[in-house]
């Protein structure tokens, strides 16, 4: 297993991964960057430099999270969340097909270990709050914000 952490505009973020995939990617407040990058991890480090300069909206990345099945099949539904846009954790309960599930999926969410490329962050309260992100609220308001920015006011 490989890992490597960067500066991103959020924090330092510390990818993981192999031959088999990406494995995690998480943010926190620590300052300690990797002087080298595995090879293996450069498209990721690329990608993530890309979306964070509004170049990128979907990732291309060979993914191997660790969790169980339900857990899984969560993180793959939220990867078809359109970057841009939100949806309820009701929506998403009922797209996978039983609303009544809501804790469960709302506790798979908040265990996604890969941030940002699996859009965990575009998952929102029903009366449109920002609910519970592990990174932290103000890092979820800000990526909500690169990726749908407020439209600038008209001076006349």
């Amino acid at each position: 297993m490989k890992q490597v952490s960067i500066r991103t505009p959020l924090g330092i973020a510390t990818i993981t991964g192999d031959e088999n995939g990406v494995q995690e990617i998480k943010v926190d407040d620590s300052t300690d960057e990797s002087s080298e990058t595995p090879e293996i991890l450069q498209t990721a480090i690329l990608q993530l430099q890309e979306y964070f300069s509004g170049r990128r909206q979907q990732f291309d990345l060979k993914l191997n999270p660790k969790g169980t099945d339900f857990q899984k099949k969560v993180w793959e539904e939220l990867r078809n969340i359109p970057y841009g846009t939100t949806i309820s954790y009701l929506e998403l309960s009922r797209k996978l097909g039983d609303e009544k599930a809501i804790r469960a999926v709302a506790s798979a969410n908040g265990k996604n270990p890969l941030w940002i490329v699996v859009p965990c962050h575009r998952v929102i309260g029903s009366d449109g709050s920002l609910t519970g992100y592990a990174g932290g609220l103000h890092r979820k308001k800000w990526l909500l914000d690169l990726e749908n920015p407020p439209l600038q006011q008209s001076l006349f």
